[in-house]
């Protein structure tokens, strides 16, 4: 069994918008479901676990209906953290699913992870029991503890970026939240699974991801996002390099 954990609590504060980033529509269709289709029409994943703030329970499972996202199993409150948000996703995966399922954990406001890498995480977890998607960095990354000077400078080519998704077995996950749980409530300095997995000593795989798989957070990020639409638009009118997933589902039709 192979599952997305969604989380969509955010509010949208550094947005500006008026209503939380996630409903924004980007070509007529709310970011939110952007990123959620790209898991309903993955032949890998099998069901869909959604956290979102209490407020927005129904108008997110209207969502699911209008846009057919089948693949949905339940739309859970979210909590205070985004953290909170996952386990209580990850705690209603349990209670219906076994426990080797792989849970492939995704931020409702990345709307554009390639096929490929869903894939590749899948396999990651088969593989070596974790997946963190990862970029290269093609900048210089500073290290500071107070925002003025710079006390760190790690070399570029061992750097990266983590994104989403990140992936593990359910119950190894699940375990992993319960033990920081006990000791940290709150979830201080737990910024996502990666780093929940790296304080209890143990060491995730990396999964190399896609450039174009940003978290809309800010309004250039809408731009950039409506960019990346038009360029995938544009592969599929013009036939150069047809994406993954769309060779994919071809494929599957040809004898």
């Amino acid at each position: 069994m192979n599952i997305a954990i969604i989380f969509a609590g955010g509010s949208g504060v550094r947005m500006g918008a008026g209503v939380p980033k996630q409903f924004l529509e980007i070509n007529g269709k709310p970011i939110l479901i952007h990123t959620l289709q790209l898991f309903q029409e993955h032949e890998e994943i099998d069901k869909i676990y959604l956290a979102m703030s209490r407020d927005f329970i129904r108008y997110t499972q209207q969502l699911v209906l209008d846009y057919r996202i089948d693949k949905v199993a339940a739309v859970v409150p979210g909590g205070a953290t985004a953290q909170d948000s996952i386990y209580n996703a990850l705690e209603k995966a349990e209670q219906e699913n076994p426990g080797d399922s792989i849970v492939l954990i995704h931020d409702g406001v990345r709307p554009f992870v390639e096929y490929g890498v869903i894939s590749s995480n899948i396999e990651s977890v088969r593989e070596y029991g974790s997946a963190i998607t990862s970029t290269s960095c093609y900048e210089t990354i500073l290290v500071s503890r107070d925002g003025q000077q710079v006390d760190e400078l790690p070399l570029r080519k061992e750097s990266y970026a983590a994104q989403a998704p990140q992936s593990f077995y359910l119950k190894d996950i699940l375990e992993a939240h319960r033990s920081i749980r006990t000791v940290n409530p709150g979830y201080e300095n737990m910024v996502d699974a990666c780093t929940i997995y790296r304080e209890l000593g143990r060491q995730p795989h990396i999964v190399l991801g896609n450039r174009g798989n940003i978290k809309v957070t800010t309004p250039e990020d809408v731009y950039i996002f409506r960019a990346l639409l038009q360029y995938k638009e544009n592969e599929q009118a013009f036939g150069f390099g047809l994406t993954d997933r769309l060779a994919a589902k071809m494929n599957r039709y040809r004898e």
